[in-house]
């Protein structure tokens, strides 16, 4: 395993000269385009089996229960031991959960209880690898160039949700759903071989190393003590709830009834991601604007977009409204990933972002069971539902001082 010493780029030069960066860039992109694979097929392998969105949205709590109970203690182990060493060991894990599950499919073996399974050690992986992503960035990366690095990976992985879909779900219906996890699999190995090569980040020193739980509390601490970070995690909390449920299970559900067929599915997520390429690539022009309006009015907009969704019968009408709901994200996405990276505290970084991620994906398994149930009630109504709540949340933190002056500099409110 690689220990050796990388020059890192000027931050004049770009991320991309970084060779850390670029070799990083390269191993991960070819793992984002095999999740396409894994993201079409397992929902529409559940819906197969079952034709029941209270069993998709069981299967998906499956993998959000783990990732939010865990994300706590993810942070706080990689605080404590190497970021890139977890990001390898839960990589490898993933790829052997769906590799087994592409030969329960060959061998006709599947069953619905395997892919609760897979669900649960994905979410398990995802509450170490998560935190680690977001520490191990700023260890490869100037301070000056994050905002760039955050855009170039964002930008990346938008391009390969837009490209990916659509022939995952052609291979899909071609070729069957074991060919769809099998690719997943394999090309986990590229960014597991790209982190192999990269050296482990500098240890600080100190004195001695608090406990595990002790070091979870200081990372809650350290949010707490910061009025900016807690007012934008509680609004991030109560916004994910309103809208990771619906849009999870409702999509997935509403094509399966209006469209049956994979390919209409993928294109609704082909067009959320076109939409957030987009915003990410003229989130620049708002750099001279306060944050805190901006994240208000993105909200606003998501709801009353969502509140549209169920109304709509046509699939490019669908596929319209949520390319603007990606744009209105992607706008402020890079600026608050650059602004939560240049803020925080470098050796408490893995815990704190434990916790903002804790704060948007906690309230994820209540989301997904609501809009399991309210699915087979009326998909019009749920989508009605998540976008008022939405709106009615946005109306209640636009009176709160605290997130309105959400400033663009990282040490600003």
């Amino acid at each position: 395993m690689s220990t050796a010493t990388m020059s890192v780029a000027s931050p004049s030069s770009g991320p991309m000269k970084n060779p850390m960066f670029r070799l990083l860039w390269i191993g991960s992109t070819i793992s984002l385009v095999g999740d396409q694979f894994y993201l079409v097929a397992l929902p529409w392998l559940i819906l197969q089996l079952t034709g029941s969105g209270v069993a998709l949205g069981a299967i998906l709590m499956s993998a959000a229960i783990p990732r939010a109970v865990l994300m706590l203690m993810g942070g706080a182990v990689t605080d404590r031991t190497s970021p890139r060493k977890i990001m390898i060991s839960t990589a490898s894990a993933r790829a052997v959960f769906v590799g087994a599950i592409a030969a329960l499919i060959y061998t006709h073996s599947i069953h619905l209880w395997h892919l609760y399974l897979l669900a649960f050690g994905f979410g398990v992986a995802d509450a170490f690898y998560l935190p680690a992503t977001s520490a191990f960035l700023p260890t490869i990366i100037e301070r000056d160039q994050l905002v760039a690095a955050n855009s170039v990976l964002q930008s990346r992985s938008l391009i390969t949700s837009i490209a990916g879909p659509t022939p995952a779900a052609l291979i899909l219906k071609a070729l069957g759903a074991g060919w769809a996890f099998l690719l997943d699999a394999i090309s986990f190995l590229f960014v597991i071989g790209a982190l192999w090569k990269l050296p482990d980040p500098p240890q600080t020193q100190t004195t001695a190393k608090p406990g595990l739980w002790s070091s979870i509390v200081e990372g809650l601490k350290y949010v707490n003590s910061d009025v900016a970070l807690r007012s934008l995690m509680l609004l991030t909390s109560v916004l994910n709830f309103c809208m990771s449920g619906p849009i999870t299970v409702g999509l997935a559900y509403l094509t399966k009834q209006k469209f049956a067929s994979p390919t209409s599915y993928a294109i609704c997520i082909s067009a959320v991601a076109g939409g957030l390429l987009v915003g990410t690539l003229v989130a620049g022009m708002f750099a001279k604007h306060s944050r805190g309006p901006l994240l208000l009015w993105v909200s606003a907009a998501l709801g009353v977009c969502t509140m549209s969704i169920g109304l709509l019968q046509h699939l490019w009408l669908i596929a319209a409204m949520l390319f603007v709901m990606g744009t209105t994200s992607g706008l402020v996405s890079v600026h608050i990933s650059a602004w939560f990276q240049q803020r925080v505290d470098r050796t408490k970084l893995g815990r704190v972002a434990s916790v903002a991620m804790f704060a948007s994906i906690g309230l994820m398994p209540v989301s997904l069971a609501v809009a399991g149930l309210l699915v087979q009630w009326s998909v019009v109504l749920m989508f009605f539902l998540s976008g008022a709540s939405v709106l009615i949340v946005t109306s209640l933190a636009a009176i709160q001082r605290t997130v309105r002056e959400i400033q663009k500099s990282g040490t600003g409110i």
